[in-house]
């Protein structure tokens, strides 16, 4: 499930999918999305790159026409890799550039930047 709070320029997404469930907040205001994955117990951060990723009005639109065609081939899929790497646990200066609903979803868990 997606939903978009445009005031707030913050996008949820929710994947229920057993093992591969996971939660990703794309926040446009502080420019980080964060996937929080659940069977690995670990969050994922990356800086939007706006040249690769959708602006919030694009994702609103995807998403509609996704709902109301989905039989449709989009090339607008966007994938991401993260490389597993070293963690750490987030400390107040992260929480003040991820922003408050990254802090939400990620905190008490180790952060892959």
């Amino acid at each position: 499930t997606m939903t978009i709070h445009s005031e707030e320029h913050i996008v949820d997404v929710h994947v229920r999918s057993g093992v591969y469930s996971s939660d990703t907040i794309f926040d446009y205001t502080h420019g980080y999305i964060a996937t929080r994955l659940f069977s690995r117990n670990a969050c994922f951060i990356m800086k939007i790159q706006k040249e690769i990723i959708p602006d919030l009005e694009e994702i609103g639109r995807l998403a509609f026409e996704r709902e109301t065609m989905r039989d449709v081939y989009s090339p607008n899929n966007v994938w991401a890799r993260f490389q597993a790497g070293s963690s750490r646990l987030g400390h107040f200066k992260d929480w003040i550039l991820y922003g408050k609903y990254i802090e939400n979803l990620c905190t008490g868990l180790p952060l892959y930047e």
